[in-house]
Formats: structure tokens, sequence, C-alpha cells
């Protein structure tokens, strides 16, 4: 968990030091739960100038699962005696861990051990454990192997060895934890040692016999009936000799297994496994993938069904002898036809908002293609809308598209002109809201004007305030002509223009 002011501190660290720091936070809370203590990332403060004057400040903590925190907040150099001070600048400047035990009450006491976080011979910060010793109870098999591999993987931070930059090392999605089944092989692959949860896991894939001094691809090949090749990422891993993680299924039981190789100096010590069943988690993707793929496919029935409505009407608009009676057929067909729109836009892709800048570019022109009789008119767009939920986009691309068909029909009239639309992010009071402004340089709203006569106009304000939960207002524009301003409030942010 990163401190308020990390980012700055780190900002300022050359590229390669604050990279491999980063590395380090990524894969920490794996030795804070091995350790049963709380870690504490120290690095140089900015305003240091030398290596003499260097200070170091804490940045990031990790709070262990496996046990109670010893912090409440963020702690800061103020909250540690000198000795502990002396001990982290000892650790940094000497390059080699350090031990010690801080007071905090009579009777118990915190140790406190300093590790250097090493890269390519140069110091990068300094790791802490702070380790409760209260109580003093003698530690259990599994806490005191859990302990020596947080140690192991200190000591090897200070080696330069740990964190790894394998591909997948600093990839935590779905990363395995201390507690869900860890394994312990020595150098020769066998299992030393497998926590409670890494049994039930072996269990969980038809392994009901014990598996201490068993290598791990002897395991896996039995339950498989065959052997695994001797090469590949799948032996490597099962083995112990390459940091990476693979993912085994069997039996309906989809395991992913974690290996990370200890070192001391140039000695191979052996290897930690950690065991994740992430059988629950694989299902619900499938069946996320389904769903997705299911409304996709109705969002692409309903766009077919509306355009053969439109066809529909479109072909009954012909046989129309009433101009009046034609010209309502053809706005009911421009009006099925952006609903249309929308729906394609929606089975494009797996998430229910829509691209409406795409969708309007193409949608804006058209609508004013097709109210334009004999005159000369030009569609412009400016501004940006961004992804709107399609909840919005549907309502809102009708009140745009009959707002165009308006200012072309009745701002333009016969004569030539111009058509634009804007869009307009702003924050208010009330949040973040989105403002759309048609305009047209025609001959401005007459006096007599009424927002309530009209079809098109009824829908467009209905649309406005029972579905956008918007307003809507008609000016006249300065220079001649109308605009109508449309606002909009919306969760989204704007894309990039």
């Amino acid at each position: 968990m990163p401190f308020s002011a990390a980012d700055d501190i780190l900002a300022a660290l050359p590229v390669r030091q604050r990279e491999w720091l980063e590395l380090v936070l990524s894969d920490w809370q794996l030795v804070a739960d091995l350790a049963f203590a709380d870690l504490l990332l120290w690095a140089p403060d900015h305003d240091s100038n030398s290596q003499e004057t260097v200070r170091l400040v804490p940045i990031a903590q990790a709070r262990p699962s496996t046990t109670q925190s010893l912090f409440q907040g963020e702690p800061s150099r103020e909250d540690f005696d000198r000795t502990v001070l002396n001990l982290i600048s000892s650790s940094w400047h000497n390059q080699k861990s350090h031990r010690t035990f801080q007071r905090v009450e009579p009777g118990s006491g915190i140790q406190v051990e300093a590790v250097p976080i090493m890269h390519e011979g140069q110091p990068m910060g300094v790791m802490t454990m702070h380790l409760d010793l209260a109580g003093n109870r003698l530690p259990s098999k599994l806490e005191m192997i859990y302990r020596q591999t947080a140690t192991d993987l200190m000591l090897m931070a200070a080696q330069g060895l740990w964190p790894s930059e394998q591909p997948h090392a600093s990839d935590t999605r779905m990363q395995p934890r201390v507690g869900d089944g860890l394994v312990r092989l020595n150098v020769a692959g066998e299992i030393d040692y497998a926590s409670p949860n890494g049994v039930s896991a072996f269990r969980r894939i038809g392994q009901d016999d014990g598996v201490v001094g068993r290598k791990l691809s002897d395991i896996f090949s039995g339950l498989r009936g065959g052997g695994l090749p001797s090469v590949g990422l799948e032996s490597h891993v099962l083995a112990g000799t390459i940091s990476d993680r693979i993912e085994i299924e069997h039996r309906g039981v989809t395991l992913m297994v974690r290996s990370l190789p200890l070192w001391n100096e140039n000695k191979r010590l052996g290897a930690i496994v950690l065991v994740r069943d992430i059988s629950e988690l694989r299902r619900r993707e499938l069946q996320l993938v389904s769903k997705d793929a299911t409304i996709r496919e109705i969002h692409h029935r309903v766009k077919n069904n509306l355009q053969t409505v439109a066809a529909l009407l479109r072909m009954q608009s012909r046989r129309m002898n009433s101009e009046e009676a034609r010209k309502g057929l053809e706005e009911a067909m421009r009006r099925v036809e952006t609903i249309a729109q929308v729906h394609h836009s929606l089975s494009q892709g797996l998430s229910q908002t829509v691209d409406f800048d795409e969708l309007m570019t193409r949608q804006f022109r058209m609508a004013v293609e097709v109210a334009t009789q004999n005159q000369k008119v030009r569609a412009l767009k400016a501004g940006t809308f961004g992804h709107l939920d399609s909840e919005k986009a549907t309502p809102l691309a009708l009140v745009i598209t009959e707002l165009a068909a308006n200012a072309v029909e009745h701002g333009l009239g016969k004569n030539d002109g111009t058509v634009k639309l804007t869009a307009k992010h702003s924050t208010t009071e009330d949040g973040r809201v989105l403002e759309v402004m048609v305009s047209d340089d025609g001959c401005g709203l007459p006096e007599d004007f009424e927002t309530d006569t009209g079809l098109g106009l009824q829908i467009v304000r209905t649309l406005v305030k029972s579905e956008l939960q918007g307003k809507i207002s008609w000016q006249n524009r300065e220079g001649g002509g109308t605009k109508v301003l449309v606002t909009v409030p919306v969760k989204s942010r704007p894309a990039s223009a």
C-alpha cells in the first residue's frame, strides 16, 4: 500500500531505481504474509543531494494477511527512534542486513530487521520487517517454514536476486497468495513441506496420497496417466527452477501454480510453489463470455429487425398518395433507423456503452441529407461526446436526429446553409454534464414559436425531460439562425479528442 507521498518521491528517482522499487511493491505482499510481519519500503528523499547525506523515508507498507498489523496509519520517520533509523541508514550505506529490537512497552518488543534492496550492485532502497514478539509462544512448523522462507527472500533482495524480472512476475491478476496453498521444494524438486491448504488443493484434483518427498512433476503426470515433457515451461515451473506460473486442469478443477526459486548467492536452495484453485473464477469467466455473446447477438437481431421495419415503412411511403402521410412515414422510418444504429454500435463490443462520436459522425450527416430537398446544406460536427451508456445513447441520438431534421426543414427552409452539431463536457454544482447544441444559420425563430407544436418537437421535449433527465432551450443565434441547447447529466468521462 503506497503512502500519499510515494508518487512524488518515486518520480524524483532515476528511472531504473523507480522501476525496481515498483517491482518490489508488486510482489512484496508474499514476503509480509510469510514473515507474519509488517513490511515498510524506504526510499531516498528527493531532497537528498549525495550518498553521504541521503535521507531515507518510508513510502509504502505491506500489511500481513496472516496476522494483525502493528501500524494503525501511515508510519513516518518520526514514529521510529534513533536506533531504528540508524539501523536503516547503516543497511543502505553498508549494504548488509541488520536486526535489532525496539522496546515498545515493558515485557514486549518488536523485532526490526533492515535489508538493502540491491540491483546491479547498487542500493535501490531498504526494506524493513517489523515482527511482534509479544506472547513468546513456540511457533508451529508452518510458521517456522514460512518465516525461514521470508528470510530467504529478504536475503535474495539484499543480493539483487529478488524480485524477479520474469514477464509474469509483476502481473498480479489472480496471483496465488500464501493462504491459498504453499509448497516448499528442495534442490531436487522434491516436496519438503506442503501447507494444509496446499494439500487440500492437491486433493481436489485427485491426489489423495501424501505429497511430501515426491516431485510435483511426478504427481501431475501420475494424475494424467502420462509423463510430462522434460523441457518446457510446465516442467520448469513444477521443478521450481524458474520464476513463472502456469495453469493445470484435471477433473474439472483448475489450479494456478506459481514457482519462485530460492537462492543464496550462487547456490540454489530450492523453491516455493504457490497453488490456487481458480476453478470458480474460470467458470464465471465462461459464464460472462457466454452472457456477453448473448447480449451482442440480441443487439444484432434487434438492429436487423428495426432495419426491416424501416425498409417496410420506406416501401409503404412510396405507395402513399397523400404527401402528408408519406412524409409521416419517412419521419418514422428515420427514427427507427436511428435506434437501429445504436443497437448496431452495441453489438460490436462487450461493453454496454456506445462510442457516440463515431455514431453521430455518421448519423448526423445522414439526418441532414435525408431532410434536405433541393438546397445545399453542410453538416458540421465539433467537440467530443465520448462513450455514453446505452440508456442515454438511444434517446440522445433520437433528439439530435430530430433537431437536425428540424433545422433543415424549418430553420433553413428551402435556402442553402449550414447545420452544426457541437458537444462539450463541463462540470456544474450538480456534477458532470454534456452540453449538446444544434444550430443553423437560417431565418431564426418565429415570434409565435411554440415547442409543443409538431410531433417531432414533442418527441424531443419528452425524451430530454423523461429519458435523459436533462434540459432543453431554443434561442436565436447571433448573426442569424437558431440554436438549440440540450444539457444532459452524465457519469462517463469524455474521450480524448
